[in-house]
């Protein structure tokens, strides 16, 4: 479990994906964010104190659910401030990763967080989830997009029984887990490491009982 920013900071260091371009990525992401947050509301000010134990590594833990060579195309929904979606981007630069962000100001802020990172293979889809056309990606992740029945029913459609799902839910993991009817699914919840009280699901779809996707 990491608890500061000298861990996270240190289990950074241990990815396969960490290198020195890897590190200056990072870091000129976290100087974006901090910028940008002074005209709008990205992040909360107080977690900009812990931005590597609460941002970076928090997104970067997804990463050991999915093998570099299964990681392509990544779709994450609503990406708001970069999270996960910049920073598996950042790591892994040379993965397709599709981040959906509705609210103009913040798709507009990835765009250009894009270019400043030099991620050549990462887009970003200013628009609703409704409209992006249909199609299939090994990975799905979403932090703190939508209720998980509500997340499900937007985005079942772009997967497989084999694509990745990736969903930190915080405190509320277990519980939705439980909750959840209607789906056939293999998804569980594995511990977060960047907070004692989160867990991710984690796991793969079949769809709607008697309806594969």
């Amino acid at each position: 479990m990491l608890s500061n920013e000298s861990e996270a900071r240190a289990w950074l260091e241990t990815l396969p994906e960490w290198d020195a371009a890897a590190r200056d990525r990072m870091e000129a992401l976290t100087v974006l964010l901090r910028e940008e947050n002074t005209r709008q509301n990205l992040v909360s000010v107080a977690s900009l104190e812990q931005v590597w134990l609460r941002h970076i590594a928090d997104s970067a833990q997804l990463l050991r659910h999915v093998p570099r060579e299964t990681s392509s195309p990544w779709l994450d929904l609503g990406t708001g401030a970069g999270f996960p979606g910049l920073v598996v981007a950042a790591l892994r630069p040379e993965c397709e990763v599709v981040m959906v962000e509705s609210r103009g100001r913040r798709a507009e802020w990835l765009g250009r967080a894009v270019m400043a990172l030099g991620l050549p293979h990462a887009r970003v889809e200013g628009r609703t989830l409704e409209t992006i056309a249909t199609r299939p990606f090994r990975v799905i992740s979403a932090r703190a997009f939508a209720p998980l029945p509500k997340l499900l029913v937007l985005s079942a459609r772009f997967s497989t029984s084999t694509t990745r799902w990736l969903l930190p839910k915080g405190q509320s993991a277990r519980q939705e887990l439980l909750d959840l009817t209607g789906w056939s699914h293999m998804f569980h919840v594995e511990q977060s490491l960047s907070d004692a009280n989160a867990g991710v699901i984690v796991g793969t779809l079949a769809g709607t009982k008697g309806n594969k996707p």
